[in-house]
C-alpha cells in the first residue's frame, strides 16, 4: 500500500492532519496482536473490565476542550457545540458500562432434577468497527465500549475525515492500562478496509456510514458467516398534528434538521404538518431558520458551520435547485448568508414548501441543511407519506395526545419513534433501524446479543437409577 491519508478541514480547506496509511505488514500484526490479546482479555472478569473502561472515558473527558476543538476543524462543526459530544460520549459509555454485568450475566432457565442448565454470553473475538465523520465520538463508542466490556478485543478504522477520534481513544486506554493489543487502530484505505473484513481473524464488523459503504461490508463479510452491523442512515420524518405546542415544535424541530449542518443519520429531512396549523408552523419555522449564523465554526457566536466537504454541500445545492425547478418554493434567501457560495462547504439553510415526493429532496439522504415542509389533512395521509421512504431509522409525532402517538407510532416503519422529541438517542434503548437504514442493535442490553455467541451448559450433576 501506498500513499497517506489527508484529513482536510472544510473551515479553510488545509491539511489538518496526515497519516500514513497502514502497510500490509501492519495489519497483519495488529491482528496477530488481537488474537493473542483476546485470548487473555475474554478472561477477565466483567468488573476488572468496567474499572479499565471507565479509566479510559475519564481520560477523554479530561481532554474534552482539545478534542472539541479537533472535531470542530476536523469535520466543521462550530466550536460552542462541540464540546457536547465528548458529553454524550460520556453517557453512553457509562451507561453501557454500568448494566453490563446484568447484560453479560448467565441466562438461567431452571433446574431440573440432576441437571443444571444455563447459557451463557461468550465474546465473539475481534471486533472491527468502522466509524463516521459525522459524530466522530457518539458513534464509535456504540460498538467500542460494549465490545471491550463483552470480552472482545477491537480494532477500529476511523474515517480519514476525523482520524484523530482513534488516537484520542487509543491514547486513552493506554491511560487506563488496558492490556497491549485488546484495543488497536488502524488508518485505512477503502481496499485495506475489505481487506481486513475479510481476514479470517476478525468476528465481528460494525458499521456506521452511508448505504454504499454498507454494500461494501456485506460484499466483503460475504461467505465468512460472522456478524454484520449496519448503521446506514435515514430520511428521518417528522408530523405535527393539529394539537401539538407549535411554538415547542418549532424550536426542536428546526433544531433536529439544522444542527451538526443537518449531518445527521436521525435529523429531520422531511415534515408533513396538519392543514389547520400548517401556516402557523410554516412561518415560524423559516423565521428561526433565518436567525442562524453561517460561518467560521472556529467563532464562538458561529451557529452554523461549513459541511464536511464542498461536493457535499454541492449536492445538496443541487437538490434544492431540482425541487425549485419542479415547482417547491425556497422560503431562505442564501443572500442573507455572507459566506454560502458555490463550490464550497459553507451553505446557507434552506426551507422548502410545494414539495412532493417525486423530488429527490423528499426521498433521497439529503445529509444537509435543507428540509422540506408537506401540508397533510389526517394522520392516515401522514402515515403514509412517513412510510413512502427507502429508509426508518427514526420518526417522530409532535402531539399531546399520548394514546395516538403510540397507535400512530406502530403504524410506522422506524427503528425508534419519538413523541414531541427528535435527533437523539437515549442508550437505555435499543438503536436500531430497517429498511435501508441497516441491520442489527447496538445500545441497551440488547446491544450486547450481537457481540457475543450463546454457548448452553447442560449439566447432568446426578445418574438417575
Amino acid at each position: 500500500m501506498t500513499g497517506k491519508l489527508k484529513t482536510v478541514s472544510p473551515v479553510d480547506g488545509s491539511v489538518y492532519v496526515e497519516r500514513p496509511y497502514a502497510a500490509p505488514e501492519d495489519i497483519a500484526q495488529a491482528l496477530t496482536r488481537a488474537v493473542r490479546a483476546g485470548e487473555v482479555w475474554r478472561d477477565v472478569p466483567v468488573a476488572e473490565r468496567a474499572e479499565v473502561c471507565a479509566r479510559a472515558v475519564d481520560a477523554v473527558v479530561a481532554a474534552r476542550d482539545d478534542i472539541a476543538d479537533e472535531i470542530t476543524w476536523q469535520m466543521g462543526r462550530p466550536i460552542r457545540y462541540s464540546p457536547a459530544e465528548v458529553g454524550g460520549f460520556e453517557k453512553r459509555a457509562r451507561h453501557m458500562i454500568a448494566i453490563a454485568p446484568e447484560a453479560l450475566a448467565d441466562v438461567g432457565i431452571g433446574d431440573r432434577e440432576g441437571f443444571t442448565r444455563f447459557i451463557r454470553r461468550q465474546p465473539l473475538g475481534i471486533v472491527f468497527t468502522v466509524a463516521p465523520w459525522n459524530y466522530p465520538y457518539l458513534t464509535s463508542v456504540n460498538s467500542v465500549i460494549p465490545a471491550l466490556m463483552a470480552g472482545n478485543v477491537v480494532i477500529l478504522k476511523h474515517s480519514a475525515q476525523t482520524p484523530l477520534a482513534a488516537e484520542r481513544y487509543a491514547e486513552a486506554f493506554v491511560a487506563a492500562d488496558l492490556p497491549t493489543g485488546v484495543f488497536q487502530f488502524l488508518h485505512l484505505d477503502h481496499p485495506s478496509t475489505a481487506k481486513v473484513i475479510r481476514a479470517p481473524e476478525v468476528d465481528f464488523v460494525a458499521f456506521t456510514g452511508s448505504v454504499s459503504g454498507g454494500e461494501m461490508v456485506e460484499a466483503a463479510a460475504q461467505g465468512r458467516f460472522i456478524g454484520v452491523g449496519l448503521e446506514l442512515g435515514g430520511k428521518d420524518p417528522a408530523y405535527v398534528r393539529a394539537d401539538a405546542d407549535l411554538d415547542f415544535a418549532v424550536e426542536n424541530l428546526v433544531d433536529g434538521a439544522f444542527f451538526n449542518c443537518g449531518q445527521s443519520c436521525c435529523g429531520i429531512e422531511r415534515l408533513y404538518v396538519h392543514e389547520r396549523v400548517y401556516d402557523s408552523f410554516v412561518g415560524g419555522f423559516a423565521d428561526l431558520v433565518g436567525q442562524y449564523k453561517l460561518g467560521d465554526p472556529t467563532d464562538p457566536e458561529t451557529t452554523l458551520g461549513p459541511m464536511v466537504r464542498a461536493e457535499a454541500a454541492d449536492f445538496v445545492r443541487a437538490q434544492t435547485s431540482d425541487a425549485i425547478s419542479a415547482g417547491a418554493k425556497a422560503l431562505i434567501d442564501p443572500s442573507g448568508f455572507d459566506t454560502d457560495g458555490e463550490g464550497t462547504p459553507y451553505l446557507a439553510p434552506q426551507v422548502l414548501t410545494g414539495v412532493d415526493h417525486s423530488m429527490s429532496v423528499m426521498t433521497e439522504e439529503s445529509f444537509g441543511p435543507v428540509v422540506g415542509i408537506m401540508k397533510v389533512g389526517s394522520d392516515d395521509a401522514a402515515v403514509d407519506l412517513m412510510n413512502d421512504s427507502r429508509f426508518g431509522l427514526t420518526a417522530s409525532i409532535w402531539t399531546a395526545d399520548k394514546t395516538a402517538a403510540v397507535a400512530i407510532g406502530g403504524r410506522v416503519d422506524t427503528g425508534t419513534w419519538y413523541q414531541n422529541r427528535c435527533d437523539f438517542l437515549d442508550p437505555a434503548l435499543a438503536w436500531t433501524g430497517v429498511k435501508l437504514s441497516g441491520r442489527g442493535c447496538t445500545l441497551s442490553a440488547l446491544g450486547y446479543e450481537a457481540l457475543t455467541r450463546p454457548k448452553s451448559f447442560h449439566l447432568r450433576t446426578k445418574t438417575l437409577g
